[in-house]
């Protein structure tokens, strides 16, 4: 559906066209002379315009000359007489799509607005997929000074120039379409396209239609032919997130493309051949879906020619303060609030919590802190981590209790909060003592007693002997 402006002085003529075109299912608007249609076109933005060319007080070119300065995305068709075609043709090299001669028929204009409609479509794409994309996609831009971190982008750094397909394992929310976008524009194929799909987000009929496209009629709905994704990245790279969640079908035409550079679209016989370098990310374990039956494990190996491993946010927690930083600052502009940095308690917060949403959460829990907030600082008090947070209200706490109706042993609360706590702070029991209100020997008492099992490398608290 699309927004139209009529603007046309022959009544007959226009209500006869808007009411094809709003049982065609667009959104019309009427304008009976040229002056008319330029007010309209300051009231609202149209889609497409089509303007009689000779009409009483602005003209066509008039509203040519209106619809590009105040809507530059919008087509313009114009309408004509025999006698002014030439004057058309002259309008058509100041910016306008099309004209249609009169008398004409319904269904030409329809074909001329379908048109209009898909040339705007892919501008739109085009302007997407070519967005400047290099102050986002930069290794700059990937914050944090870890060793961790630095062991990744040294890695990256070395490959980026290559062709090498490369795959980015980690859990969710840990950057992997960040470090795939900075490889991409640190490559050789940065002035092309950056293609990215989730294959966890659509279905297998879906997701191959979006990757490889399909012709009019390929299935139930398929009313046009549609240009897929790894065309759009010819030249480029693809980054194909969560590729774990790929069918076997998708999977097998996904090698193709890998081992051949072609394919075919959906319903199509033609092959079409592509130069595209693919960077795959998963947040499962491929070899143990290998192992499973459910991967394959050609694709594997064909995917996993560099392997880069993204450390969770709670391997790198001296990266912390300064993605902090940044985040309060990039949502404090975007919201226009003056916010000059983060209290010593809400940091302290975020250093202890071990973030089961990495980067993505955290984010997620600055953007909420700073729009909530009525102070110049982001405040422990702003913050909500998880189900609990520390510095609140003993009633606050209280209310995170939940006793099944069958009843619980107090032993068994006390087990549960303890463990909670240790995974909160990543299992380091100063912390966990300081969650808790509890002195650190307590907690190295209370995990003995209570026979929890920390994971290997995590020793008994320091400072036990204190009281």
């Amino acid at each position: 559906m699309a927004r139209i402006l009529i603007a046309d002085d022959h009544d007959a003529l226009r209500r006869a066209l808007a009411r094809a075109l709003v049982d065609a299912g667009h959104e019309v608007e009427e304008a009976a002379n040229g002056n008319l249609a330029i007010e309209r076109l300051h009231e609202g933005s149209f889609d497409v315009v089509l303007s009689d060319l000779k009409m009483g007080g602005s003209d066509g070119i008039d509203v040519l000359r209106s619809t590009k300065a105040l809507h530059p995305s919008a087509a313009v068709i114009l309408m004509t007489a025999f006698g002014s075609v030439g004057t058309a043709v002259e309008a058509m090299k100041i910016g306008a799509f099309d004209y249609v001669q009169k008398p004409f028929e319904i269904e030409e204009m329809e074909i001329k607005i379908g048109k209009a409609l898909e040339l705007r479509r892919m501008r739109h794409e085009i302007d997407y997929l070519r967005h400047t994309q290099h102050d986002i996609y930069t290794f700059d831009s990937i914050v944090g000074d870890s060793e961790a971190l630095r062991k990744v982008l040294a890695v990256v750094g070395k490959v980026a120039r290559s062709n090498t397909t490369i795959l980015i394992h980690g859990e969710t929310g840990t950057g992997k379409e960040l470090v795939a976008g900075a490889i991409h524009h640190n490559s050789a194929r940065s002035g092309r396209n950056f293609v990215k799909v989730n294959c966890a987000a659509l279905q297998e009929n879906l997701l191959e239609s979006e990757l490889f496209g399909h012709e009019k009629g390929a299935f139930t709905g398929a009313d046009k032919q549609r240009i897929g994704r790894f065309e759009q990245a010819d030249g480029g790279t693809m980054f194909l997130d969560e590729v774990g969640d790929m069918s076997p079908s998708t999977q097998a035409k996904i090698l193709r493309v890998l081992q051949e550079h072609e394919f075919e679209r959906l319903g199509g016989t033609r092959t079409l051949k592509v130069d595209v370098r693919l960077i795959a990310a998963a947040n499962r374990s491929l070899p143990a879906m290998v192992a499973a039956g459910q991967f394959r494990e050609d694709l594997y190996y064909r995917l996993n020619v560099v392997s880069v491993e993204m450390p969770p946010l709670r391997e790198r927690k001296e990266d912390i303060a300064a993605l902090a930083d940044f985040f309060v600052r990039r949502f404090s502009g975007e919201l226009k609030k003056k916010i000059d940095g983060i209290a010593p308690d809400a940091l302290k917060l975020l250093m202890r919590y071990n973030w089961p949403g990495n980067i993505r959460e955290l984010q997620n829990a600055l953007e909420r802190a700073v729009l909530l907030t009525d102070g110049h600082v982001i405040t422990a008090d702003d913050l909500r981590l998880g189900e609990t947070t520390s510095f609140g209200s003993d009633a606050d706490a209280a209310r995170v209790v939940r006793v099944p109706p069958a009843g619980i042993a107090l032993q068994e609360i006390e087990r549960q909060a303890l463990v909670e706590s240790l995974k909160m702070c990543n299992w380091v029991q100063k912390d966990a003592a300081e969650l808790l209100r509890v002195s650190p020997r307590v907690i190295n008492y209370k995990i003995k007693t209570l026979g929890i099992k920390l994971p290997r490398g995590r020793g008994a608290a320091p400072g036990q002997n204190d009281g």
